[in-house]
């Protein structure tokens, strides 16, 4: 049995509470670094379980061996999360100083304008926190309760670091729900007079920051948009969930002939039409908004066929117990997508599910074009952009895939 812990524990580092893992759970995964212990992988004892959400505290193994610096929440199924090996560190802001401009050292590398990912997360060593970055403004979603408790310092490390004006709370999504944590969307600093124009792969986006979905853009998609508008020059683009135009403004930007962009918000289509209106190919894109299912279906009774056809839905498969209703989804949108491609077309299929793999995803996908009457050949599998880089320990941190068909 794992030894209860006692007022001595006390004593650990800057006078932390001490928790510690059962003996049958993980440690060499963790000290290898996997960053997260599960609710049934630590000894929940009275005082641990008393701990408020965010709590930081020395994770010790079942032999009583510090292992770092974690940040503990009984309410999550992820009970702790590793910030730091030193279990002596101190969370303040030269700490997420020194993580932001670790990340921003490889963003300014990768792109010439400042807009991107500047967080993902556990891959740039800030649990449960995705910063987004759009020029002089950022997005932060502190998802994990430690980061909701650190906010103030975390907000002024960014603006520190990157010179930010205007930064912005979204406290909405699965992900806090997961946490506890309210949902808010909140301007913390500076100001916002309306979306903000993002350039990206030639197109414009118009990025609603305090009332678009997510961060107000989806910035994981940039190296398939260009790939996609490789494809479509001189072609006629369908955009299936296509937000606020992301391949269809791409694929425009790349010489399509048209775009017909799809999503069931009216706000979003209102959002990609002014993009392609910034863009001056207006006469060349067009909207539908409805249900994607109900749009493909009502497509294929119109006998309308499309050169490029694109499906990025939501994920369908959040977490395991979702997984098989997920994948029929993924099957069923294949099935229906793949009729209105024209001969020799090419059909691209997206995931962001992190429950399904590559392989279930490319598996689902290649039955539903084959009950849709058509075969053909992979050319490309596309993944998230280097600004949503992988923890290789954590398999959750590598969700995007985008398969890119071509059809007989």
């Amino acid at each position: 049995m794992t030894a209860p812990l006692s007022h001595q524990d006390d004593a650990a580092p800057r006078g932390r509470p001490v928790v510690r893992l059962r003996p049958k759970a993980e440690a060499r995964a963790i000290r290898h670094g996997f960053p997260w212990v599960y609710a049934d992988e630590l000894a929940l004892d009275r005082r641990t379980s008393a701990l408020p959400p965010g709590t930081l505290a020395v994770l010790e193994d079942d032999l009583r061996r510090p292992m770092g610096l974690v940040t503990v929440n009984v309410k999550s199924k992820i009970v702790a999360r590793m910030l730091d090996r030193d279990p002596e560190a101190v969370i303040d802001q030269a700490w997420f100083a020194r993580r932001i401009a670790h990340a921003l050292t490889l963003r300014d590398r990768l792109f010439d304008a400042p807009f991107y990912r500047l967080i993902h997360a556990e891959a740039d060593g800030l649990p449960g926190v995705v910063i987004d970055r759009f020029g002089d403004a950022a997005v932060v979603q502190p998802n994990a309760a430690w980061a909701e408790v650190h906010l103030e310092a975390l907000v002024a490390a960014l603006v520190a670091v990157t010179g930010v004006s205007t930064v912005l709370k979204n406290g909405s999504g699965r992900a806090r729900g997961l946490e506890g944590l309210d949902e808010e969307t909140v301007l913390l600093q500076g100001a916002l007079a309306g979306p903000i124009a993002v350039p990206m792969n030639g197109a414009t986006y118009m990025a609603d920051l305090m009332g678009g979905q997510k961060t107000g853009l989806f910035y994981d998609q940039r190296p398939n948009h260009a790939f996609a508008a490789r494809l479509s020059k001189g072609a006629r683009v369908l955009d299936m969930f296509a937000h606020v135009g992301g391949f269809g403004l791409a694929a425009l930007a790349g010489g399509a002939a048209s775009a017909l962009a799809v999503d069931a918000s009216a706000a979003a289509l209102t959002l990609a039409g002014q993009g392609a209106a910034a863009m001056g190919v207006a006469d060349r894109f067009a909207t539908r908004q409805g249900d994607a299912f109900d749009v493909l279906e009502a497509l294929g009774t119109e006998a309308v066929q499309f050169d490029v056809v694109i499906c990025d839905p939501p994920a369908f498969a959040p977490a395991k117990p979702a997984l098989e209703a997920g994948l029929r989804a993924y099957e069923r949108i294949a099935r229906l997508a793949a009729p209105l491609v024209a001969p020799g077309g090419y059909l691209v299929l997206c995931s962001c599910s992190h429950a399904a793999d590559l392989s279930a995803f490319r598996n689902a996908s290649a039955r539903g074009i084959g009950r849709g009457g058509r075969r053909g050949q992979i050319l490309h599998t596309g993944f998230a952009g280097p600004d949503h880089p992988v923890l290789p320990q954590l398999a959750e941190s590598s969700y995007l895939k985008s398969i890119f068909f071509r059809l007989d």
